[in-house]
C-alpha cells in the first residue's frame, strides 16, 4: 500500500496521506512526492486547485517520521536529517506561496510536519476532532516547518505559550490562533471535497461552514499575555513560578517536561519572527536550529526518551528552565555560512 495517494480528480489535484496506522506521519519520500505533484499542478491548466486530506479518523498528520533521523544521527550521520529538513522547508514555502487554492482538511491530530503541509495553505478546514499543536520542544527541537510565523502572528503572547508548552488546540482555538480558517462538520467533508473536485471552485467550503466551537484560549488570553511576555525563557519561568494560579502551575509543569535549550530558542525564534520580513527568512532561522539539533542540541536524547525507549525520562543537557543563558541560544541560531538554507 502506498504511503501517499496522488492523483487528479475532476478539476482538483488530490493528495491523500495514507499511513493511518502511523498517524500519517510524514516521511521524506512523502515530502518529495507532494512537492513534485504541486510543482506539476501549478502549471497544469486542467488543475484549478489542490486538495490534501488523510486516511483514517485519528490524524491528518501527527508529525514527521523521525525514526530514520534518529537512526542516522546516532551513527554520527547528521546529513540525512539536515537534507530532510531543508527539503521539507522548501515544500512548506511552496505551499504558502502556491499560485492556486490549496485546501487542507485537518482531522484529528495535526502536529509538527502535519502543520507544515496544511496550515500554510489558502483554505484550512477543521472539524470537531481536530487537535492541532506544535510539540517539538518535547523532543529537543523547536516549532519549525514555518510554525514560527504562525506562532508569531497569533494574538498577544499566545505564540510563546503554544510553542513552548505544546498545548493542543481544538477547532475553535486553532481558528482563533490563526492555524485554521473554517469549521466544517466532518460528516460534510466528503460532499465538500466532491464539490470542489467537480467545479474547481472553493465556494462550497464557505457554503458548508458553521460557527466554530468557542475557544478556551481566548478566555485565557489575559493570563497567557501576563505570563509569557518575558524576553527570555528564564523570564517566563520566573513569572510562572511566582504565580499561585492553576494556569501558571500547569504551564510550568508542561515546560519542565521539555528540553530547556529548545524552549529558550523557541522563545527567541518567535520573537525574531515578528520582525522578519518573510516566511522564507523564518524557515532559514528555524533551520539554523534544526541543522544543529542532533550535533549540538537535545534531539537525539529527546527521540530516545519519547519514541525509542519510551521511558519519558530525557536527560537534557540543561537541567532546569533557568539554566539556559543567552550564549547557549546564540550558538544554536548563528548563521550557517555555506550551509544556510536558501529557498
Amino acid at each position: 500500500m502506498s504511503d501517499i495517494l496522488i492523483r487528479k480528480t475532476g478539476r482538483a489535484g488530490r493528495i491523500t496521506l495514507n499511513r493511518p496506522d502511523a498517524l500519517n506521519a510524514l516521511t521524506y519520500k512523502m515530502c518529495l512526492a507532494i512537492e513534485a505533484a504541486i510543482d506539476d499542478w501549478a502549471v497544469d491548466e486542467g488543475v484549478d486547485l489542490v486538495v490534501i486530506d488523510a486516511a483514517g479518523e485519528k490524524a491528518f498528520c501527527a508529525g514527521g517520521d523521525i525514526t530514520q533521523m534518529y537512526n542516522t544521527a546516532t551513527k554520527g550521520d547528521f546529513d540525512y536529517g539536515r537534507r530532510f529538513w531543508a527539503d521539507e522547508y522548501r515544500l512548506n514555502s511552496k505551499i504558502a506561496h502556491y499560485p492556486k487554492p490549496y485546501v487542507a482538511f485537518m482531522q484529528g491530530f495535526t502536529m509538527g510536519g502535519g502543520v507544515g503541509v496544511s496550515a500554510h495553505g489558502s483554505h484550512r478546514i477543521v472539524g470537531a476532532t481536530s487537535r492541532i499543536a506544535m510539540p517539538e520542544c518535547g523532543i529537543g527541537l523547536v516549532p519549525d516547518v514555518g510554525g514560527s510565523v504562525l506562532l508569531a502572528c497569533a494574538p498577544g503572547r499566545l505564540g510563546e505559550y503554544l510553542g513552548t508548552t505544546g498545548a493542543r488546540m481544538g477547532p475553535g482555538c486553532a481558528i482563533y490562533a490563526g492555524f485554521a480558517d473554517t469549521f466544517v462538520p466532518e460528516e460534510r467533508w466528503p460532499d465538500v471535497i466532491a464539490a470542489v473536485e467537480t467545479t474547481g471552485d472553493v465556494s462550497a467550503i464557505a457554503s458548508a461552514a458553521q460557527d466554530a466551537p468557542a475557544s478556551p484560549l481566548a478566555a485565557q488570553q489575559p493570563e497567557i499575555d501576563a505570563h509569557f511576555a518575558g524576553e527570555t525563557l528564564r523570564d517566563i519561568a520566573i513569572t510562572l513560578r511566582g504565580s499561585d494560579s492553576a494556569f501558571a502551575a500547569e504551564a510550568r509543569a508542561k515546560l519542565e517536561r521539555h528540553a530547556p535549550l529548545s524552549l529558550a530558542c523557541a522563545v527567541e525564534i518567535i520573537h525574531r519572527a515578528r520582525s522578519l520580513k518573510s516566511l522564507n527568512a523564518c524557515l532559514a532561522l528555524e533551520y539554523r536550529f534544526t541543522y544543529r539539533s542532533a550535533s549540538d542540541g537535545d534531539f537525539i536524547e529527546g527521540i530516545r526518551a519519547q519514541v525509542i525507549d519510551k521511558d519519558r525520562n530525557p536527560q537534557w543537557q540543561h537541567k532546569t528552565l533557568e539554566d539556559v543563558n543567552a550564549m547557549d541560544v546564540a550558538k544554536m541560531l548563528l548563521p550557517l555560512g555555506a550551509a544556510e538554507l536558501r529557498i
